[in-house]
C-alpha cells in the first residue's frame, strides 16, 4: 500500500476511534427511548368474544384474519357473552387483552352499583347495534293476549321465556327491562340457554320465547325472522326506554327488511338496541390499539339495517374512557406513515420521532466536539515527544554551564529522533511533525555547542 492510501486511512482511523464515544452515546439515548417507548408491539392478543354462531364469534374470526396480515396471531376465548367479557377484561390474571362489550350489559341494575374494580378499561369504539330481538310463538301470544302480536313487556309475564345464558349481555341488560316494568324474574318462568340451544327449543314448543340482543348479521335472527309463526316483538314503548336508559337507542326494522319477497317483517317493527363496542385493558400495546381501529372501520364500515355506511365505529358516547391512540384515529384517520409505509416501520416511526427529534437536538451541539477531539489526538501523535526534547535541550543548558561531555544527550536526542522518524500523522498535519524535526536540529546545535550538524545528524 502507497504511504499516501496508508495515512489516509489512519485518519479515517483516527476519526473513528475520536466518533466512538459520541456514536456510543447516540446509540445509548436511542436504546434507552426504544425501552421507555416499547414502539414493537407484542406478536399476540387475547381476543373474548362470545358464544360460538353468535355474532361477537362471527367478527372475532373476522378481527384475528384482519390482524394476521400484520404477523399478528389472534386467539380468540370463547365466552357466554358481554358480561363475562367484562369481567375478563378487569380481571388482571384472565390473560384477555381485548373484548366485545355491550351497553347495558353490567351485572347491576342501577349504574351506581357497577363494579369497577380490577383493571381499568378503555373504549376503542362503537362498533354497531344491537338490537334486543324477542321472538315468541304465535299460538303463546293468543294464550296470553287474544292476538299473534305482542308489544309490552308485561304480556310476556306468564310465558315461558329464554332470557340468555349467565354471563351473557342479554341476562344482565333484560332484568334491567324487566325492573323497570316492576316484572320480579321469580314470578316468570325464565330459562337461561345458550342462544343456539334456545332456539331449538322455541321451534320445538319448549319454551314460548326468547330475547337476544345481537346484531341483525346473526344468522339465528335472520332465521327466525323467516320462520312461520314465530312473532317479532315490537317495542311500543321504545322512546320511553331510550329516556330511562341512556344505553339504549331506539331504532326501526324496515317492512321486508329480512325478505322483500316474503315480505318480512310485513310492518315496519319498532325497537330498542344496545351499543356493541369493543374495549381493551389499558396496559394493551398503543400499536394493537391502532391495528383493531382500523380493523373495525374495515369490518363495521359498510351500512347495514339500522345505519348508513360510516356510523361505525365511532368514539362518541362510550361507556368507558376512549383511548387516546382510538381518539387520534376517529379524529384525523390512519396515521400519515401507515398510508404509505410497512405497518412495522411506519409504526417505529410514528412513536419514535418526537425522541428521535429530541436526541437529534441534544447531539448536534456535542458532534461539534468531535472534529477537536479528532485534531488533539492527531497533534498529541507530535506533541508528547517535546516533554523529552525539552528534558534534552535543558539537560544540554546545565552541561555546558559544568562543562560537561554532551555524548549522552546526543545518543539520547538520536534516539529520539529515531522514534520520531516512526511516527505518521494525516498529510494535513504533517507540518507539525516537520516542524517537531526542525526543532530536534536546532537542539541537537546546542548539544554540539552551536556547531553546525555534521552528516547524517539531521534527521
Amino acid at each position: 500500500m502507497s504511504r499516501p492510501s496508508s495515512l489516509s486511512l489512519l485518519g479515517l482511523r483516527e476519526f473513528a476511534l475520536t466518533a466512538i464515544p459520541f456514536l456510543a452515546l447516540a446509540l445509548g439515548l436511542l436504546w434507552l427511548v426504544y425501552l421507555v417507548l416499547d414502539p414493537a408491539p407484542p406478536r399476540t392478543l387475547v381476543l373474548a368474544t362470545g358464544p360460538e354462531q353468535s355474532d361477537f364469534a362471527e367478527f372475532g374470526r373476522r378481527y384475528a384474519r384482519e390482524l394476521a396480515r400484520f404477523g399478528i396471531r389472534v386467539t380468540l376465548r370463547t365466552t357466554a357473552g358481554a358480561a363475562e367479557n367484562r369481567r375478563l377484561l378487569r380481571d388482571p390474571h384472565s390473560g384477555v387483552d381485548a373484548a366485545f362489550v355491550q351497553s347495558g350489559a353490567g351485572e347491576a341494575l342501577y349504574p351506581v352499583d357497577e363494579d369497577t374494580s380490577g383493571r381499568q378499561l378503555l373504549s376503542l369504539g362503537n362498533l354497531f347495534l344491537e338490537p334486543v330481538w324477542i321472538f315468541y310463538r304465535a299460538d303463546a301470544a293468543r294464550r296470553v293476549a287474544g292476538d299473534a302480536r305482542l308489544d309490552r313487556l308485561p304480556q310476556l309475564a306468564s310465558l315461558r321465556m329464554n332470557v340468555g345464558a349467565p354471563g351473557s349481555g342479554s341476562d344482565n341488560l333484560l332484568a334491567k327491562l324487566l325492573d323497570a316494568n316492576d316484572i320480579h324474574p321469580a314470578r316468570m318462568s325464565l330459562q337461561r340457554l345458550a342462544p343456539t340451544p334456545a332456539v331449538v327449543a322455541l321451534l320445538e314448543a319448549e319454551i314460548d320465547a326468547l330475547a337476544l340482543v345481537s346484531s341483525p348479521d346473526s344468522a339465528l335472527v335472520r332465521m327466525l325472522l323467516l320462520t312461520p309463526h314465530i312473532r317479532l316483538f315490537e317495542f311500543a314503548q321504545a322512546e320511553a326506554y331510550v329516556r330511562r336508559f341512556p344505553f339504549l337507542r331506539s331504532v326501526t326494522l324496515p317492512r321486508g327488511t329480512a325478505d322483500l319477497a316474503a315480505d318480512a317483517p310485513p310492518a315496519d317493527v319498532r325497537l330498542i338496541a344496545a351499543t356493541a363496542s369493543l374495549a381493551a385493558t389499558d396496559s394493551l400495546h398503543p400499536a394493537l390499539v391502532q391495528l383493531l381501529v382500523q380493523a373495525a372501520r374495515r369490518i363495521h364500515g359498510e351500512s347495514s339495517w339500522f345505519g348508513p355506511a360510516g356510523e361505525f365505529p365511532n368514539g362518541t358516547a362510550t361507556e368507558f374512557p376512549l383511548s387516546a391512540e382510538a381518539e387520534r384515529f376517529y379524529r384525523g384517520g390512519p396515521p400519515l406513515l401507515q398510508r404509505y409505509l410497512p405497518f412495522w416501520l411506519a409504526n417505529l416511526i410514528d412513536r419514535m420521532w418526537v425522541a428521535l427529534v429530541s436526541i437529534v437536538a441534544i447531539l448536534i451541539p456535542l458532534s461539534r466536539v468531535v472534529p477537536p477531539l479528532y485534531a488533539l489526538r492527531i497533534r498529541s501523535r507530535v506533541f508528547r515527544w517535546y516533554r523529552q526534547l525539552r528534558e534534552i535541550e535543558s539537560e544540554a543548558g546545565e552541561g555546558f554551564a559544568r562543562g560537561a561531555p554532551t555524548a549522552a544527550l546526543a545518543k539520547r536526542l538520536d534516539e529520539l529522533e529515531r522514534r520520531v522518524q516512526q511516527v505518521r500523522v494525516p498529510l494535513s498535519y504533517a507540518d507539525e511533525l516537520y516542524a517537531l524535526r526542525a526543532n530536534i536540529d536546532l537542539v541537537r546545535k546546542r548539544v554540539h555547542g552551536g556547531a553546525p550538524p555534521g552528516p547524517g545528524e539531521v534527521g
